[in-house]
């Protein structure tokens, strides 16, 4: 889950980066607002999450299910960031997104436009609806377990608060952004527009889970970049790195075969009988070579 959240960035970005292009004063106060808004709803979307990770151990969506029933409040919050991202007449995104699709249409940039409504398509299916779907619906996990902390609760609290205030207010919102413009997001063609972008998009993915064509969950890792250091390198690095330690084994061999033997000759010249009457044992032998060493030193110093 917190994967899914993390490529929606990359959508989030996006539409930021797009509206800097078109670098008119609407569109750069979307930009603006839409990285405001953005940090708020996704950092809630992610601290839900963690709140499930906390209680139940995992966040892979094949093991989770069912939990608005233990975690009622923290499902709330979950909804209320996935309808933000989504932009949900009434919540932050819907505030955010409709200045930049606005600059969009202002300039006639069609295809720009329409790239951007696809894309928030994307994320309503990919944030909006699978994050809390998978996670607080779908199959019942069986996980019996407790609500999140109250930390937790009151962090999450404190940020959908703010989800829905930017969005009931937006007028409040658009006060603290670059240029002062009179722009009103709630009139009926861009809400009906958006409401309908919405509802079909949800109707699909019903449609989709109703006949069961949806992919089915499977329980694995889905591997992209990191593949390179989960896979590759593993199957690259293991044959490398047994050579090594084989050589380097050899190696610490022979040393120590080297080093037995002149053990073993000191110590037959220790117990020979021109030696005279001596004390056996390696560490006598090496506390006699470091005073040797400390009485040598000493004599140079002392010239």
């Amino acid at each position: 889950m917190r994967r899914v959240l993390s490529y929606s960035l990359n959508n989030q970005l996006g539409f930021m980066v797009v509206a800097i292009g078109v670098g008119t004063e609407l569109a750069i106060n979307g930009a603006v607002a839409h990285a405001f808004a953005h940090i708020i709803y996704k950092g809630l979307l992610f601290m839900s999450m963690g709140a499930v990770l906390y209680r139940v151990g995992t966040v892979k969506a094949s093991e989770l299910g069912g939990l608005y029933k233990m975690m009622p409040l923290t499902c709330i919050f979950c909804i209320i960031g996935a309808m933000s991202i989504s932009a949900f007449p009434l919540f932050s995104g819907f505030a955010a997104k409709s200045l930049i699709m606005s600059s969009l249409g202002y300039e006639g940039l069609v295809y720009a436009y329409l790239v951007l409504l696809a894309a928030s398509a994307g994320v309503l299916h990919h944030s909006g609806i699978k994050i809390p779907y998978f996670a607080f619906f779908g199959h019942d996990g069986g996980h019996k377990v407790k609500e999140a902390p109250t930390g937790m609760i009151v962090a999450m609290g404190i940020a959908g608060l703010l989800c829905i205030l930017i969005g009931v207010l937006p007028s409040l919102f658009y006060s603290i952004l670059p240029y002062q413009i009179d722009y009103n997001p709630y009139d009926a063609g861009h809400v009906l527009a958006q409401l309908q972008l919405l509802i079909f998009s949800i109707l699909a993915f019903a449609f989709l889970m109703t006949f069961k064509i949806y992919p089915p969950e499977l329980k694995s890792t889905v591997l992209n970049s990191d593949w390179f250091y989960r896979r590759m390198l593993p199957a690259l690095g293991w044959p490398i790195l047994s050579a090594v330690l084989s050589v380097w084994g050899s190696f610490l061999r022979k040393v120590r075969g080297i080093v037995n033997s002149a053990w073993d000759m000191i110590d037959q010249i220790m117990h020979s009988p021109l030696a005279g009457p001596t004390v056996s044992g390696r560490a006598v032998l090496i506390q006699a070579g470091l005073l040797s060493s400390i009485l040598m030193i000493a004599y140079v110093v002392a010239g």
